[in-house]
């Protein structure tokens, strides 16, 4: 018999201590196929709720021409409205903007009448497109770090920070607690790089879900950091904004790019060790960081190696585990491989 996801929690918690502490202690990937499943159920879930197909017109403005689609309230998303004009414009466009003020996820659904535009990392104006393709690369970073070790190391994501290109480097804030002392070579820096390529060229689509606060607690039992910031994501409107990579599920504000694909040249440049204080609840934390170019962007070797080298160095973006909060200088202690 299928369960109703919004009854799955209470069957879990009215199960046994046991078999609640037996999903409290799964493996890093045994956790990403259970949040897999989840958000495929959800997603079902929310679509079956949609009942009554109506109608809404996407007036689209831009090259070839400008036309109006009618697509489905609800259901359609820019990247639908996108496969009616082309190849070009679904491989293309990073993000879509609503009645020329409000940035979309390619993979959201239109749920009301609205004119559209794609934008690419091309336009003359790329902040907002730009910011959306830093915080997919942390996004991402996060799953490769989740794939990257052997299954008895524990991998815990915590967090990564809003996105700051001045900074030179993407990040992600890692909890790894069965490595206290881990001092990565350059080889295991090479073999983090290798994992990210092999994300990047998958070409997933970038899957964006919002779910009430209960289904996101339990889809992340596991993982205590990720539990203990959910009541505050969910304040505002008792929900959280997830998505999906593959797989891979993570709690972003958004919007994310369209796709992996659109991420081309990248490496991971560097792990630093952030220590907390005697009063953080968190001992310490690995900061992963990376840079990356969009697909289609052409920067030489040696253009690429100075952006690299910048992103070894320690992003100063605040400290998780840092108590004193913002304004308090980081030192940590480094632990990037030297080349």
């Amino acid at each position: 018999m299928k369960l109703p996801i919004s009854q799955l929690s209470k069957f879990i918690r009215q199960s046994n201590k046991k078999a609640f502490l037996s999903i409290r202690c799964l493996s890093t990937q045994e956790a990403t196929e259970r949040r897999h499943h989840l958000f495929t159920l959800e997603k079902k879930r929310q679509l079956e709720l949609v009942g009554r197909i109506e109608k809404i017109e996407v007036k689209y403005k831009g090259v070839p021409q400008e036309c109006t689609l009618v697509m489905n309230k609800d259901i359609s998303t820019p990247y639908d409205c996108a496969k009616h004009l082309g190849e070009w414009h679904m491989e293309s466009s990073a993000l879509a903007l609503l009645d020329s003020s409000v940035h979309w996820d390619m993979h959201r659904q239109l749920s009301e009448s609205c004119t559209l535009e794609f934008q690419t990392f091309n336009i003359a104006e790329p902040q907002q497109v730009n910011k959306a393709f830093w915080r997919t690369c942390s996004l991402v970073l996060g799953a490769c770090a989740s794939v990257a070790f052997k299954d008895n190391v524990t991998v815990k994501l915590h967090s990564f920070p809003g996105p700051d290109i001045r900074s030179g480097s993407f990040i992600y804030d890692v909890d790894l607690p069965t490595l206290p002392d881990w001092q990565p070579t350059q080889q295991e820096l090479h073999t983090l790089s290798a994992e990210y390529i092999k994300l990047t060229r998958r070409n997933d689509l970038i899957e964006r879900l919002e779910v009430g606060e209960a289904l996101a607690l339990e889809m992340f039992v596991e993982n205590e950091h990720k539990t203990k910031q959910i009541p505050d994501i969910a304040k505002a409107n008792g929900k959280v904004t997830l998505y999906r990579v593959g797989n891979h599920v993570d709690i972003s504000k958004g919007p994310l790019i369209s796709s992996t694909g659109q991420i081309g040249k990248v490496t991971v440049s560097s792990v630093h060790k952030l220590l907390g204080s005697s009063e953080s609840e968190v001992k310490q934390l690995y900061r992963f960081q990376g840079v990356a170019l969009p697909t289609g962007a052409i920067l030489n070797h040696f253009a690429f190696s100075i952006l690299t080298d910048r992103a070894k160095k320690l992003n100063s973006a605040r400290s998780p585990i840092d108590p004193f909060g913002e304004g308090r200088e980081l030192t940590p202690q480094s632990m990037k491989a030297q080349a």
